[in-house]
């Protein structure tokens, strides 16, 4: 199964890459982890760098993909409902995309168009900070379905 992390921003510091390296290492085969990186609009005002920043994203979508929006107005997810939500996924089989934003965060219509809407919780992250967390909580919530002892919770 295809998991792909879209996000909005590109050349990101070391830390980033070593990060996100980390946690898609750790993953099973089954579980192919990708980074899909977009350009930023840049500042266009009035809501029209997310509208170009969505029409990015959606080139980087495969078909019958799931989208998950990566997006703070929802309630957040526990490991464990993420853990039960993979292992739905992985029944379907369809590649499952996690978009992130950038600074404007994701435009409307892309939003409308999301299966599911993944909050991280009511604080703020840097957008290039959301990538790794996604990759660790996605490891994390396939330790919970395989029985390792990484998830403690």
């Amino acid at each position: 199964m295809k998991l792909i992390v879209a996000a909005v921003g590109h050349r990101m510091p070391d830390w980033v890459s070593a990060g996100w390296g980390e946690y898609a290492r750790r993953l099973p085969p089954h579980l192919n982890l990708e980074l899909s990186e977009v350009q930023p609009a840049g500042r266009q005002g009035a809501g029209r760098g997310a509208a170009l920043e969505a029409e990015r994203l959606r080139t980087r979508l495969p078909p019958r993909s799931v989208c998950v929006a990566m997006h703070g107005s929802e309630r957040a997810w526990s490991t464990e409902r993420l853990a039960e939500q993979l292992a739905g996924w992985q029944q379907d089989g369809d590649p499952v995309c996690f978009l992130i934003g950038g600074a404007d965060g994701l435009a409307p219509d892309l939003l409308a168009d999301c299966s599911f809407r993944w909050s991280l919780g009511p604080a703020v992250y840097p957008h290039m900070l959301v990538r790794i967390i996604v990759a660790e909580q996605l490891y994390r919530a396939w330790t919970i379905l395989s029985g390792h002892p990484y998830h403690r919770g």
